[in-house]
Formats: structure tokens, sequence, C-alpha cells
């Protein structure tokens, strides 16, 4: 773990929006600030989380840019740049790495791309040409696309292709990624523990948004190999993680992080604040983790 460049947690941070639906930097320059102050070491900016698909290209590239200056050097920073055309992905990567973006994420070819092997190991060898360290993105489940153990194999061998980030949520399916050797960071926020336990590389975390003490102590204690710590603190995480993978993730995470007291506002349009009925649930499943996150 000691060789790979982004291990542990690295928070795939919420975009925060204000009431008109443009992106809030104060509010971002806060959050950040507050993260850094609870522990966090690492930000993955325009993540999934943080509504990539519904930022423009200027708007993605700008969070990009401001969020590696408010960061300056005290954290890592790693951003993502997937797009339609392989062209768009590698000019958004080479941006990024003028910002300060120390590597990147990118979703394999999506929405009627090549879904076999050399397709993608074709369209992974083009982005890694613009310099930055790239984290391949396995969600089969939104892009169709699925990296195996046998094509992560391939993917290994391109120059500058350096882990995969998994958020299928099958854990017997990211063991098998594991024990191929190469880097694995998962992103499905209910296997967290069970991940680091099978040697998960880092973590991709959007759920840390509302819980970034927890969080940060959580993968000090597995790093330690304090697995009944590590029991203990997410005994405490495990109901508000597990309730927002059952749907509505990235409402459920703008919500969780707003009653917690790391806001960002509202989701953007097309999607909408989590429905109301929704938010008792939300609020019960964060009881005792709010109490720990005040400390």
């Amino acid at each position: 773990m000691s060789d790979f460049q982004f291990p542990g947690l690295n928070l795939a941070i919420a975009t925060p929006f204000d009431d008109a639906g443009r992106i809030d930097y104060a509010r971002l320059e806060d959050n950040v600030e507050r993260y850094l102050a609870a522990g966090v070491r690492s930000f993955l900016f325009s993540s999934g989380t943080g509504m990539h698909v519904y930022l423009s290209k200027e708007e993605s590239e700008e969070l990009i840019r401001r969020g590696a200056r408010i960061v300056n050097g005290r954290a890592k920073v790693i951003a993502q740049t997937s797009a339609l055309l392989v062209e768009d992905v590698v000019e958004r990567t080479v941006r990024a790495r003028d910002a300060g973006a120390e590597g990147v994420m990118v979703l394999p070819p999506f929405f009627e791309g090549p879904t076999d092997d050399q397709g993608i190991l074709d369209f992974y060898s083009e982005v890694a040409k613009a310099g930055l360290p790239v984290i391949g993105y396995n969600v089969p489940q939104a892009v169709g696309v699925a990296v195996t153990p046998e094509l992560l194999d391939k993917l290994s061998e391109i120059p500058g292709f350096c882990a995969v980030k998994d958020s299928g949520g099958d854990l017997a399916k990211q063991a098998a990624l594991i024990r191929t050797g190469h880097f694995v960071m998962n992103g499905a926020d209910p296997l967290v523990p069970y991940a680091l336990y099978a040697g998960c590389d880092g973590l991709i975390w959007g759920g840390a948004n509302f819980a970034p003490k927890t969080c940060v102590a959580l993968v000090e204690a597995a790093a330690g190999h304090k697995w009944e710590e590590v029991r203990a603190l997410w005994k405490i995480l495990e109901p508000s993680m597990g309730l927002i993978w059952e749907g509505d993730y990235v409402q459920s995470v703008y919500a969780a992080a707003d009653l917690v007291g790391y806001g960002a506002g509202a989701p953007r349009k097309p999607l909408r604040a989590l429905a109301p009925e929704k938010l008792p649930a939300i609020r019960r499943s964060l009881e005792t983790l709010m109490e720990r996150e005040a400390i």
C-alpha cells in the first residue's frame, strides 16, 4: 500500500451550489477547510457525488482549478475528467494537470461506446498520454462496461494507468480484482470495512462528505490492523452508508451532509433535493454519527 499514490481516504467532495444553481465557491472553500481540519488528505473534484455529468466542461475545469488552489498542497488532488469523446478527456486531463491535479479518474467509454477489451485499452492508452496517473472507473451498472480481472491485467500494462476504482458493489468481484495484485480502490460505500480487510489499496468515498472525522478514524484504524476498532466505527457508519446506497445516492449525500453541518446546498437540476418524506430515515441513520462528528 505504501507504493500506491492515493492510499486511504480520497473524498469525492460534493460540489456546493447556491439557490440559483450556480457553483458556490465560498462554500466550497469553507467545506474544504473543514474537511482538512477533520483529517482528509485527498480530494476528488468533479466526482460523481460532485455531479460531474451536470457540470459544463468549463465549470468542471474551473472547479478543479479553484479546488486545487484552495487545497494549496495540503492534500492530494484528483480530478474526474470523463467525457464522451476521447479528445475531450485528453484535453480535460491536460487542463487538470496544469491546474495542479495529481491524478485523474476516468470512466470507460460510455453511451454506445466500445465494450470490447481492445477498445477500452485503446481509450485508456490515449488518456494516459496526457501525463497524469489514471484511475479507471468500474461502475458497470451505470455504463455497461465491466472491468474484469483479465481486463485489469491488460490495463495495468499501460504506462500511467495506476488503479481501478470499483463501484460495482459486489465484494466477491472486487476481491477478484484485488487478487490480481494491481491497485484497486473501493467506491461502494457499504463495502468499506470489508474491502479494506480484503486488501483494497484506497477508497474514493462519497459518504465521507457527511462523516469525515469518523471515516478518517476508520481508515486509520484499518491501516493499523485494529479490526475491533474498525468494527466499532462501522457500527456507527453502517446505518447511513447502507441507506444512501439504496437509491437517490447523490440526493441522500447532499441531504445528510446538510444535516451534519457540511451543507452543499441542493443538487443541481435535473436532480432535486431529497424528497421530504425520506428525510426522517436519513436523520435517524445519522443520530449517533452526528454526535461523534460534532466532537
